[in-house]
This record gives C-alpha cells, sequence and structure tokens, in this order.
C-alpha cells in the first residue's frame, strides 16, 4: 500500500526547547498507525504540525498527502487536505442537538433555507453507521455520555467526503471498557471502508490490540518503531523510556496495620437535588503506612466518597469520620487540610490546575499561609521550598515561572502532588493519580507513593485500573452502586481480578 501521509525531518522549536528533533513518520493508506511515547516526548507538538495548527513557516521538514507537498498555515487548510484531529478535550457544542453538531459549519441549504429533513437523514446514517443506540438526531450532546459524545465527534469531521486521515489523541482516557471496545470496533470498520488513522495513546495493550505499526518518540525524536508483528510490550516500553521496566508496580513492603489514622463509619452522601443515594453506609479504616486501594467501576461511588471524605462533599453527608480517634467533620477543603488530609483529584486540567498561574503560584497556593509575612508573601522562602518540591519530584520544568499548562501531563500531576504535600500530612487521597499519563510517570508517581508511606503517610489510593490496584495496594475496598461490596488483602495469595470483579459488578459478595 501507499503513503497517504508522510512527515519528513519535521524540527519544531519553543524559546529553548526544541520539542521536534528531525522527526519522520510515515502512514499509508488503510493503516491504524500508533504513535507513542511518554509526556513531553513531542506527539502533541508533532499532531499540531500535522493539523495546521502550527503554520509551516514556524517549523522546517515537510509533509506530504498522497505524495504532495503540503504547507499548512491554518487547521482549516489541513482539513481541506484530509485531515482531522480528535483532540482529548471534545470539541463539540453541549446545547445542541447531535445533528447540529454534525454539521456545525457544514449545514445543507436549500435555496438560503436550511434543509432539517436531509442533514437528519444523514444525522440517522451516521448514528446507525457508529452504532449509537438509543440516540436521535435532536439528542442534546449534553445528554450523551463521554463515549457517544466522541463518536458524534467522529462523525463530524467524516462526515465531508474528503476526509481520508483521522488522527485521535488519547481517545479511550475518559472511556469506559465496554465503551472502549465499541470505539476500537469502529476504528476497524474505518480502516475497511479506507480511512486511515494514527492512534495516540499511553495504553500499551490498546495499541497492541488495534496497531497495524507503531512509532515512538523520545524527547522530540523518533525512537524506534516497526510493524505490530515485530513488537512486543516490553518492545514499545523500552523504546519509550529508553530503558527496561522490569517491575511496572515497584511495591514496597508497608505498614503492619497497628495504629488506625482514619475510620468511616456508616456514611452516606445523598445528591442535593435528586435525593438520590450516592454513598450508602460505607464503613472502612485506613492504617498508618499504608496504600488502601478504591475500586469500583463507573459511576460505583468512589470519587464521591473520597471528595467527601475531604470536605467537598456532592451532597448532604451522614455518619461518622474520625481521625486518630478524635470525631470529625470538615466543611472546607482548607479544614481537611490544617487536619493533615489532601487530596488530589482525578479531574487535573478541570478541578487541579490553575492553567493561568506558573509552577510556583500552583504549588504554593494550597498553603500560602506558611509564607505570609507582616507586609505580604515572602515570596524568597515560596522560591526555595517550592524549587525544593521541584527537585525533590522530579518535575521537569524550564523554570518555575512557567505556566503549568505549558507541562506535560505527568508534571502536572506532579506539581499536584507538590501542592498537597508542601506541608506535612498524615492521609493522602489519591483519585485515578495516573490516569492519561505514560508508562515512565507512573513510574515515578509510584515511587513518590512508596516514600511518602515510608514516611508514614497513609494514602487512599481510587483507581479505575484493577492490575494498578492490584500492584501498588496492602488492602482493596471494592465499591458497587454507592456500597462497599468487599474488602481484600492483597498479601493473600487467593486474591484475584475476577473475585474483585465480581464484587465490583455486584453479581455475587466477598466476605
Amino acid at each position: 500500500m501507499g503513503a497517504i501521509l508522510e512527515a519528513r525531518n519535521i524540527t519544531k522549536d519553543f524559546p529553548g526547547v526544541r520539542a521536534l528533533d528531525g522527526v519522520s513518520f510515515c502512514l499509508e493508506e488503510n493503516q491504524i498507525h500508533a504513535l507513542c511515547g511518554e509526556n513531553g516526548a513531542g506527539k502533541s507538538t508533532f499532531i499540531n504540525v500535522l493539523s495546521g495548527y502550527f503554520p509551516s513557516w514556524s517549523y522546517t521538514g515537510e509533509i506530504l498527502v498522497a505524495g504532495r507537498q503540503k504547507s499548512f498555515s491554518a487547521i482549516t487548510e489541513a482539513e481541506a487536505a484530509g485531515i482531522a484531529v480528535i483532540h482529548q478535550e471534545l470539541n463539540l457544542f453541549p446545547e445542541l442537538s447531535t445533528a447540529e453538531n454534525i454539521f456545525m459549519g457544514h449545514e445543507i441549504a436549500r435555496g438560503g433555507i436550511l434543509d432539517w429533513n436531509e442533514m437528519y437523514s444523514q444525522t440517522g446514517d451516521w448514528i446507525r453507521r457508529l452504532k449509537l443506540d438509543s440516540v436521535e438526531p435532536t439528542t442534546k450532546v449534553k445528554n450523551l455520555g463521554i463515549g457517544k459524545q466522541q463518536l458524534i465527534e467522529i462523525a463530524r469531521v467524516l462526515r465531508l467526503p474528503h476526509m481520508k486521515i483521522l488522527i485521535l489523541d488519547e481517545p479511550t482516557a475518559s472511556l469506559t471498557e465496554s465503551e472502549t471496545e465499541l470505539l476500537l470496533d469502529i476504528l476497524r470498520q474505518l480502516k475497511r471502508d479506507g480511512i486511515a488513522c494514527i492512534y495516540i495513546s499511553h495504553k500499551i495493550e490498546e495499541v497492541m490490540t488495534i496497531a497495524d505499526r507503531v512509532t515512538v518518540l523520545r524527547d522530540g525524536k523518533t525512537a524506534g518503531g516497526g510493524s505490530i508483528r515485530e513488537l512486543s510490550k516490553k518492545d514499545i516500553v523500552r523504546l519509550m523510556v529508553g530503558r527496561e521496566l522490569t517491575d511496572y508496580y515497584p511495591k514496597d513492603p508497608h505498614a503492619d496495620r497497628q495504629e488506625c489514622v482514619l475510620e468511616v463509619k456508616d456514611f452516606s452522601v445523598t445528591d442535593h437535588s435528586t435525593g438520590k443515594p450516592i454513598v450508602k453506609g460505607a464503613g472502612f479504616r485506613l492504617y498508618r503506612g499504608e496504600i488502601l486501594g478504591l475500586f469500583g467501576l463507573v459511576g460505583a461511588g468512589r470519587t464521591e466518597l473520597a471528595s467527601s471524605l475531604f470536605g467537598s462533599p456532592p451532597g448532604r453527608t451522614g455518619g461518622e469520620i474520625r481521625i486518630k480517634g478524635q470525631k470529625i467533620r470538615f466543611d472546607s477543603p482548607r479544614a481537611a487540610l490544617r487536619q493533615g488530609l489532601a487530596y488530589v483529584t482525578e479531574d487535573r486540567k478541570g478541578q487541579g490546575i490553575i492553567p493561568t498561574m506558573n509552577v510556583r503560584e500552583n504549588a504554593s497556593i494550597a498553603f500560602l499561609d506558611r509564607f505570609k509575612t507582616f507586609l505580604g508573601i515572602d515570596q524568597n522562602r515560596e522560591v526555595v521550598e517550592v524549587q525544593s518540591s521541584v527537585r525533590s519530584f522530579q518535575i521537569k520544568t524550564p523554570s518555575l515561572n512557567t505556566r503549568i499548562i505549558n507541562l506535560s501531563g505527568g508534571n502536572q500531576q506532579k506539581v499536584l502532588l507538590a501542592r498537597n504535600l508542601l506541608k506535612d500530612i498524615d492521609i493522602l487521597i489519591l483519585d485515578e493519580p495516573t490516569r492519561g499519563i505514560d508508562v515512565g510517570a507512573k513510574q515515578e508517581i509510584y515511587a513518590i507513593m512508596n516514600s511518602l508511606v515510608a514516611k508514614g503517610v497513609s494514602i487512599i489510593m481510587v483507581s479505575s485500573e484493577l492490575p494498578e490496584v492490584l500492584g501498588m495496594c496492602d488492602r482493596i475496598l471494592v465499591m458497587c452502586r454507592g456500597e462497599i461490596t468487599g474488602e481484600f488483602d492483597n498479601s493473600a495469595k487467593d486474591v484475584t481480578q475476577e473475585r474483585i470483579m465480581i464484587c465490583a459488578t455486584g453479581t455475587g459478595s466477598e466476605d
């Protein structure tokens, strides 16, 4: 098969940083080509070059589409050449209907009047093609789940007949397992229909399942790649991080559970608006120097339980919380921080980082009182302590004054950890701490967790990745429909993924 898209010797510089250094890439017709690499490897910059976001005068190298050299000065020019990008942050209008979103900017009109019948008819064709069960052309996008919204975005760009190249950036980061399977099946069908795809993902298992070929970027350069038949999972990881990762989950031996630091009894959370229970009768203990896993499927109530413990409940709460034996009721996150309990949200971009602020400001804002003086903020002391955290957490940033939005996802996550650990704490709740970051950054997060536990910090780790929970946690709590349906001691040899999933799906019970 011939090459439908080629990038030759692409080099892109930012002030003080070479983001891409002679990157070459070839996408063939009817092919799914995976692009892998750690956060900060250059994947997003490369995609922005291919999509016209970075105009041709801002980099060196060549782009060829179907053998013809192209110079894009805007995204619209790349789209006119048949290149479409589906970003992690979807570009949809939630208050508009499915049909309005699919035809936005390319409406069908007859005699100057919108032809809704034709647009609804074509939308129905896409709904059937993309297996969007229970979706109507008039359904508002805000009423659809993330997985279906993503398919609407795919329909929006592929509706145009000249679209032949689809680029997906971390398409399954927020999808459930069933939504992921559906998306992969649809990508296989699109390949059969003549659509070539560049598939960007940190999930190596998915890459091994869906891709025909893999290219790996590392530090802005092409590190290697090849046919998926010639590469193993370990080969891809080694190319990504430049070293062998012999142990994906470097779990250290932890505490012997002598001292209870947190006890939760009959804890409940009720939705303010609907009155429906979100968390029902939760009870557990957390011991000093252990990692307690909290696992469950989407909608199980894990995040609602975790955020409520931190003083940020999504509804009315009931029950009892004790820290070191003392009954506590937090009325705000600040009150929880004062008592030595910190929380790192699962929504890094929406509720975690403050994108308009720099690294120093993001890292210090939770404990800004530490730097107060009679005259204001002691910035010298603030810089010293934040710089120490940057070194301790190995945060890769040009300077403390760099806007946090310009860091990779893994480094943003480490800044959030540094923010909550600028002052000594006793309990740390990590909600999906490794979501959307690469395998190398994951290992760094795991190492940080182990070092904290060694110092006596107790961690509650909320995760949707069962291998991660089994690999890192001392005990595992399982939630289903708002209830804790199982508890497992991870030192027991009979703990299996199957037993945990029985509790997570509500198809059985474990004592």
